[in-house]
């Protein structure tokens, strides 16, 4: 009898200890180029993720779009290829297309506007991303956008003129472009440095943060760059809840508040590399023109709308979402009146 309760408790305590060695990788994907402050930053979650755990929850890194554009990725997610990513406006709308309603153009004038709101809205992005499949982790930021060329662009007529990037398969971008009346040439991400570099690519205009045009070298290609940014573009780390609902509660937890640290820290230090990238471009020799005067902001902000009008019509963004994002705007600027 007591060798049996010794037998037994042996064996609880190797069952205890396989159980307690159980390992989980996360196949991790993201379009950031290695050697960046923001992939540098990422890299610190993850050795940090991977500490806290013991080892239970390792990472498997793909950067640098080895893994194909935004909507592969999102494939290779759902198909279990992949668990999860760092993914920019562009790829959350393939996941909840209502969340970019904060990256509707001219629709916030500062980080103050568009934190607010955000902030407002995340309980409802959060529900959206569960109900399509995925744990909405952390909120980053790409930055405010700007377009950059190589010809000089003063006018909308000019931007009319070029050959304009459009990210292919982009509903917002669509929408934004046609209301322009603005004819992009559809492209992948992945093939615009080679379009821009070509001698007679099919492109010779493109949209992007500061930051961004520099980590992706196309500003070796560039010349030109619009002063006032467009839009303050989004980001999003999520995993899918296939993997997520596999880890035991405490990684789930610690994925959870790591990843939102690792997000806000993202989101703080594109706002410094922004800033400080628009003043390494001038001195690359980008030349920023063209500050729109009234008569022109009223025309974006027409275009803008008719844009917006067209999102509601596909649901891509539902007008739910318009009215969220302007009420919020509005309770923002009335405690901002308060206070002075």
């Amino acid at each position: 009898m007591v060798l049996r309760g010794i037998a037994l408790s042996i064996a609880l305590l190797v069952s205890s200890q396989a159980f307690a060695a159980e390992t989980y990788t996360l196949k991790f994907a993201t379009l950031l180029p290695t050697g960046t402050a923001w992939s540098n930053i990422l890299t610190d979650w993850v050795k940090e993720v991977e500490q806290k755990s013991q080892g239970q929850l390792k990472f498997k890194m793909y950067s640098g779009g080895v893994m194909g554009d935004e909507p592969d990725v999102i494939r290779k997610i759902r198909k279990g290829q992949l668990h999860g990513g760092m993914f920019t406006g562009y790829g959350i709308g393939r996941i909840y297309s209502p969340a970019r309603v904060l990256e509707v153009p001219f629709l916030f004038k500062d980080t103050g506007e568009s934190d607010y709101v955000r902030d407002a809205l995340m309980p409802d992005f959060e529900t959206g991303f569960k109900e399509n499949g995925f744990e909405l982790l952390g909120w980053p930021e790409v930055g405010f956008i700007h377009f950059f060329s190589q010809n000089k662009i003063e006018s909308l007529e000019d931007m009319r003129k070029s050959r304009i990037w459009l990210w292919q398969g982009d509903p917002l971008g669509e929408a934004f472009f046609k209301a322009s009346n603005i004819s992009p040439v559809p492209l992948s991400i992945i093939d615009v440095f080679p379009q821009l570099s070509a001698k007679h690519g099919s492109i010779d205009t493109v949209y992007v943060s500061t930051f961004g045009a520099i980590a992706l070298q196309w500003h070796t290609n560039l010349k030109y760059g619009s002063n006032i940014p467009v839009t303050n573009a989004i980001g999003g780390l999520v995993v899918s809840n296939v993997f997520f609902d596999k880890l035991p509660e405490d990684l789930q937890q610690l994925l959870k508040t790591t990843g939102k640290a690792m997000s806000d820290k993202i989101r703080k230090n594109a706002r410094f590399e922004n800033e400080r990238s628009k003043n390494l471009l001038k001195r690359y020799g980008i030349s920023f023109l063209w500050d729109w005067n009234d008569k022109e902001m009223q025309e974006f902000l027409t275009i803008r709308d008719n844009a917006a009008e067209q999102l509601e019509k596909t649901n891509y963004i539902p007008a739910v979402f318009f009215n969220k994002a302007r009420d919020y705007l509005k309770k923002y600027h009335d405690t901002q009146a308060t206070k002075k």
